[in-house]
């Protein structure tokens, strides 16, 4: 049965398309036609799925409203009315703890340069993401939008596996905070680049437009929508720690 995103939570400069599946991602919510119960379906990045987040946030939500919410892991998208901010973290650029191209610091454009010139390892999720968007970004700022160096490829990936290829070939990526939180199969992998403010990241929450999409359950999403920005939801998130470390901030009331 076709799903119709009802809401999105979703990062600036990419696109989530239609949800299908009865899963739940953090880019956009959608909500099942012939759903006899009380659910809806969220779709997401994938990053944000892969940190574990909604596997607290989701009981707290269904303890508050008995909706039940299912998650599709898409790339970012658009068709929606109003986007509030929800949350924060960072980007950071990972690699060997070697660092053999001496990228270390506080400057990822810096650091691309240095990964171009020296035809380092670097692991790209070419996938249209908002993370991939953000790297490509990155990669015009420094100039080299179309001559990354020889060691650029492109996995076409989520976050997770590209992070995998990465630690295999010990070479370096650009991750989202959380994914690289959760992420268990590091190797030789460490934070190498971080504290720039051209890597802040931004979530946001959107309720898909009902004018244009009339088969949503709009009410069921908006409830989410307010939950997640209120008090209660945003306390949810705080809370959230691997490891000690806190992989989202709160922001809806800034």
């Amino acid at each position: 049965m076709k799903m119709v995103p009802s809401f999105k939570l979703f990062k600036p400069l990419a696109l989530i398309p239609y949800a299908q599946a009865a899963i739940f991602s953090i880019a956009a919510i959608g909500i099942t036609l012939n759903a006899q119960a009380q659910s809806i379906v969220v779709a997401s990045t994938t990053s944000t799925e892969q940190s574990g987040l909604f596997s607290v946030l989701l009981p707290e939500f269904k303890k508050s409203s008995g909706i039940d919410v299912k998650v599709v892991a898409l790339g970012t998208g658009q068709f929606a009315v109003k986007r509030l901010e929800v949350m924060y973290n960072d980007f950071v650029l990972v690699g060997p703890a070697a660092d053999p191209v001496n990228v270390k610091g506080n400057d990822v454009v810096e650091a691309l340069r240095k990964l171009a010139a020296a035809n380092g390892p670097f692991i790209s999720r070419g996938d249209k993401s908002g993370t991939h968007a953000a790297e490509l970004r990155f990669w015009k700022m420094a100039d080299l939008a179309d001559k990354p160096g020889s060691g650029y490829k492109s996995c076409g990936c989520g976050m997770g596996p590209a992070l995998n290829m990465a630690a295999s070939t010990n070479g370096y990526a650009l991750t989202d905070r959380g994914t690289w939180l959760s992420f268990k199969n590091r190797g030789e992998l460490k934070v190498l680049v971080e504290g720039d403010k051209r890597l802040f990241n931004q979530y946001g929450v959107m309720l898909v437009n009902p004018a244009k999409h009339p088969h949503v359950k709009a009410a069921d999403g908006q409830k989410f929508v307010d939950w997640v920005v209120s008090p209660a939801g945003q306390g949810v998130i705080a809370s959230y720690k691997i490891g000690g470390e806190q992989l989202f901030f709160p922001n809806a009331a800034k």
